[in-house]
């Protein structure tokens, strides 16, 4: 059954401010009126994300399996008639910051965080065509870990989106946002793929998704019964809008798809995504892994090589392929990136079936899936990082099913697949493991260590 999900075709779901939730929000609500003077009128908010599994593979069109985790942005809001913005924030390491809707300016070069709220509210009036609009006074407040690939910066997007959608009434779809809100990172210079916000906007409470692109769908993913959720931040962070790494990973891609097409005698032009590739040659994913291990050489292409091989100028090359940040590149992996992108894409479909059927020894099928993901990002995709690495296999030497690096990578978070009963312990075991004999780690196991199930999407809450 595809794209079903609750409310999909209706604007976020507007109710009261859970009971659990209540103070927490009453904290929100006494900081916006000691910034502003008055009560919020409602509360914006977004989840982050945990991609159960396919990685690094949505922008190359394929489909992912993500759940929407408990830890959320939220934002308490004011609406403001003269198109006037202030964002605050209830950590006073995040400065405060004011504009107007018509003067948003966006850096590229300095991501501070105002800026990916302000991605929110320029795409948004763009897809409305609105050269004006009512703007909002905002105490924003988070608990996902930053630069931890648990999408905090995607969920800033998502909240300001559905804010803007709600002070001037209207009425996007939860699929509309979702969307647009893919798109909306390229001001801020990330070219991503659309699981993040589709997730953290579209999630449903006890489900994971499948989401496939172009069009959008997505399907809820019954996840066993028995199975349970551990993240850990290995608390090494990492940036993705301030580097060119995650965005030379986006251009290998790319190159890789019109290398092939080129070499197979097809119009290359035509291709951005390898899933472009793969339906023009009408294969299955396991070939498609056979053709590029058969087609393209181990080793990195040269910026040359592939200029000689798509028979263009560095200039065309430019305008065709690559982003603003990866120009200077002078060599590109193109074998490892496609081998991993069509073998990823196929363990999503291998692990969405398994929880549909259920097999006796599931839990250790999905596991086993998840490790080859990890075992393919860091061999192929060359995306983990020293110290996740350390922290995957801490997890593993614990005892729990499966595990694996989450998120652009470079750092950040790893997930576990655990048994329900065996949940305790083996928190207990990694948090003793990892954090508590390292001095600068020790302090912040309580935020960066926790269990999870898979949680609501987007909301609007009022008190």
């Amino acid at each position: 059954m595809t794209c079903k999900m609750a409310d999909a075709d209706n604007p976020p779901r507007v109710q009261s401010v859970p009971e659990k939730c209540r103070e927490r929000y009453a904290d929100l609500r006494k900081k916006f009126k000691d910034r502003f003077g008055q009560n919020p009128v409602f509360y914006a908010r977004s989840p982050g994300r945990v991609n159960l599994i396919g990685e690094h593979i949505d922008y190359s069109g394929y489909a992912v399996l993500p759940m929407a985790i408990e830890q959320d942005i939220v934002f308490a809001v004011a609406p403001t008639t003269d198109g006037s913005i202030v964002l605050a924030n209830i950590k006073p390491d995040y400065k405060e910051f004011s504009c107007t809707v018509n003067d948003i300016t966006i850096s590229k070069t300095d991501p501070k965080w105002h800026n990916y709220i302000l991605c929110g509210i320029k795409g948004t009036m763009e897809h409305m065509g609105a050269d004006t609009a009512l703007g909002f006074n905002a105490v924003v407040d988070g608990s996902i870990p930053r630069s931890a690939g648990l999408s905090s910066s995607s969920a800033l997007v998502c909240c300001a989106a559905i804010t803007m959608n709600h002070v001037n009434d209207w009425k996007l779809s939860l699929k509309q946002l979702a969307e647009l809100t893919a798109s909306c990172e390229r001001y801020i210079g990330t070219e991503g793929g659309g699981m993040d916000q589709a997730i953290s906007l579209m999630a449903s409470s006890g489900m994971a998704k499948l989401i496939k692109f172009d069009p959008l769908e997505t399907e809820n993913v019954q996840l066993p019964p028995d199975a349970s959720f551990l993240i850990s931040n290995s608390l090494a962070e990492h940036n993705k809008a301030a580097s060119s790494e995650f965005n030379t990973r986006v251009v290998e891609c790319r190159l890789a798809a019109q290398v092939l097409a080129k070499l197979k005698g097809l119009p290359w032009r035509e291709v951005r995504r390898l899933r472009d590739i793969q339906e023009k040659l009408g294969m299955e994913l396991e070939d498609m892994v056979e053709l590029v291990k058969n087609t393209l050489k181990t080793s990195e292409y040269t910026k040359d090589e592939v200029l000689q091989i798509l028979e263009v100028t560095s200039d065309d090359l430019a305008s065709t392929s690559l982003s603003q940040n990866t120009l200077g590149v002078t060599s590109f992996q193109l074998y490892k990136r496609a081998v991993h992108v069509f073998a990823e894409a196929s363990r999503v479909f291998q692990f969405k079936k398994l929880c549909d059927t259920r097999p006796p020894d599931v839990l250790t099928k999905l596991g086993a899936l998840i490790d080859a993901s990890q075992q393919s990002l860091k061999d192929l995709y060359e995306c983990t990082h020293p110290e996740t690495d350390m922290l995957v296999e801490v997890c593993k030497s614990s005892g729990v099913v499966g595990c694996r690096m989450v998120g652009a990578g470079w750092g950040g978070c790893v997930v576990s697949l655990v048994n329900n009963e065996k949940t305790g312990p083996l928190f207990s075991a990694i948090r003793d493991k990892y954090f508590t004999p390292n001095p600068a780690k020790a302090p912040h196991v309580a935020e960066a260590h926790f269990a999870t199930q898979p949680g609501p999407g987007a909301m609007i809450y009022v008190d």
